[in-house]
């Protein structure tokens, strides 16, 4: 059953791949409202594309739009746009960087900070569309939001259903285990969280989880040692951007090394850049937490 499901996400992916050379029936002029509620309009489908949001920069690659794309953020890993000149930060872009390349449309997000180059950008005419991802259903709509801005409908719709058949793919693997009680590490130090109705929290579910903050008011909470240790996860999720031996560094944390699963040695580390990013890779995603909360057999 893997093997089929690997094959079909291969397939699919290469029909996106291949959306870029494809003819385009671009419609004269897109309107689309943002997820700041302002409506945003474009005489035609944009050729000229600066993302501030990471994982819109992945999604615009994985429907084609790569050629599209004029600049990058300095947190952009893509191998595809690592030759694209920066304009700095997602949070505070480099304005004079982003009006040297003469962009189209900025795909930006919210904050007051981000508004001020929102509101900057306007006065030269150039759009920004606002994106805003909590939970993986916002994330389907940015795929579709995304597909429509460049003329990509049809590979983002491809897009869209082979993420959801990896994610089928997850759910079916773990539909008969027993739900492990997780803690998903965004920060050690103060301790940070994914809370309820974040994409984070929903993929730890499909993949066999529980978190065990799921009843938090806060979508992305800072918690106490104390209340981590009252929860006692089975298993610590640490999501880190380096090779470092996380279980080495929560045995000598203070707090972290009293924890049963750190004793224990179940702490499990996952990539950064895939688990925190709400883009195309959410089911790749959902497939390494599978495999950190429920690890399939080694062959003795």
């Amino acid at each position: 059953m893997f093997l089929r499901s690997a094959f079909r996400g291969l397939a699919a992916v290469a029909v996106v791949a291949c959306a870029d050379r494809a003819p385009s029936h671009a419609p004269a002029s897109i309107t689309l409202v943002d997820d700041a509620g302002d409506t945003v309009r474009l005489a035609k489908a944009a050729q000229r594309v600066i993302s501030l949001v990471p994982s819109a920069t992945e999604t615009m690659i994985a429907i084609g739009a790569t050629t599209r794309i004029v600049g990058r953020t300095r947190f952009d890993a893509a191998t595809e746009i690592a030759n694209l000149p920066s304009v700095g930060g997602s949070v505070d872009p480099s304005i004079e960087s982003i009006v040297a390349l003469h962009p189209d449309l900025v795909i930006g997000w919210g904050t007051q900070i981000r508004e001020i180059v929102r509101a900057h950008l306007a006065s030269i005419n150039v759009p920004v569309f606002e994106i805003r991802v909590q939970d993986t259903s916002d994330v389907f709509r940015a795929i579709g939001n995304l597909g429509k801005l460049v003329a990509r409908d049809s590979a983002a719709t491809v897009l869209a259903s082979s993420i959801r058949a990896t994610l089928d793919s997850v759910r079916t693997a773990v539909a008969n285990v027993p739900a492990r009680d997780v803690m998903f590490v965004i920060y050690p130090d103060p301790a940070m969280t994914a809370g309820p109705h974040t994409f984070i929290d929903e993929l730890v579910g499909v993949a066999g989880g529980r978190s065990v903050f799921h009843d938090l008011p806060d979508q992305w909470p800072t918690v106490s040692m104390e209340e981590i240790v009252r929860r006692r996860p089975e298993l610590l999720i640490v999501s880190q951007t380096d090779s470092a031996n996380a279980l080495q560094q929560f045995r000598s944390r203070p707090g972290w090394r009293d924890l049963a699963a750190v004793r224990a040695g179940n702490v499990a580390t996952v990539s950064a850049n895939l688990t925190q990013r709400p883009g195309p890779r959410i089911g790749e995603a959902a497939r390494v937490l599978q495999l950190a909360i429920h690890p399939e057999p080694r062959p003795r």
